[in-house]
């Protein structure tokens, strides 16, 4: 069975909204994650706010191992476990019970980021990624907002940060063209549930536009959000 054609349970069917942010390294979409989670709530919406790798105490911990270092700290394939064992952590301890709640779950990178990282960019891992998250996670997002981005500006914008958590961002510009690449190919095969915004723009209109396409899939009873 292929990943676009999987049977994993979207999170409207337990109650909740699950969107995810992707898109490369510098793209803004931390940015647009915090801005829409503000948003919602002020417009009277629960909303959990949270990123991968990361969100649950186990999961940062993960973070730290896989984030920080040489480049060449782990393998793809070693990455790839880490990945989905912080996932897992994630989804069982934040996600789940957030969505079983009904509330709104805003997340920063999801499994489409290890499908890319891991699967497609730092090695042909996609179907062994594939393997894994129907084994071990077997949930989609309900919406999937990629933040486009020229990877030459996203990667600049990422560098300038001056960060701990660089690791991905020196593999270079040719590992930020790749994803970019591998992103738009995404958008394609899950295209019921991605949404590509131009991420080159001021981040208030590009705001405006991630606001106007959650507002389309809230659940009805929270249809008014995005009026």
């Amino acid at each position: 069975m292929s990943a676009g054609t999987s049977q994993e349970t979207p999170a409207t069917a337990r109650g909740g909204l699950f969107v995810t942010f992707e898109g490369i390294d510098g793209s803004g979409k931390s940015t647009q994650c915090r801005m829409l989670a503000d948003t919602l709530r002020a417009r009277g919406l629960d909303v959990v706010l949270t990123r991968e790798p990361g969100g649950s105490d186990g999961a940062e911990e993960i973070r730290r191992l896989v984030l920080e270092g040489d480049p060449d700290r782990w393998s793809a394939e070693t990455e790839l476990l880490l990945f989905t064992a912080a996932r897992r952590d994630h989804l069982e301890r934040r996600i789940l019970p957030a969505l079983a709640a009904g509330q709104v779950v805003v997340c920063d990178r999801f499994a489409d980021s290890t499908r890319m990282y891991q699967g497609l960019s730092r090695g042909d891992l996609r179907a062994s990624v594939d393997q894994l998250h129907r084994l071990m996670i077997g949930h989609e997002p309900d919406l999937t907002i990629l933040i486009d981005m020229d990877p030459a500006k996203g990667l600049a914008r990422a560098k300038g940060r001056q960060g701990s958590e660089e690791r991905f961002e020196d593999f270079g510009l040719d590992l930020q063209q790749r994803m970019r690449a591998g992103f738009l190919a995404l958008a394609q095969e899950f295209a019921n549930r991605f949404r590509v915004i131009d991420g080159d723009r001021p981040m208030d209109v590009v705001a405006q536009d991630v606001l106007d396409v959650v507002a389309a899939a809230l659940p009805e009873r929270d249809g008014d959000a995005g009026a």
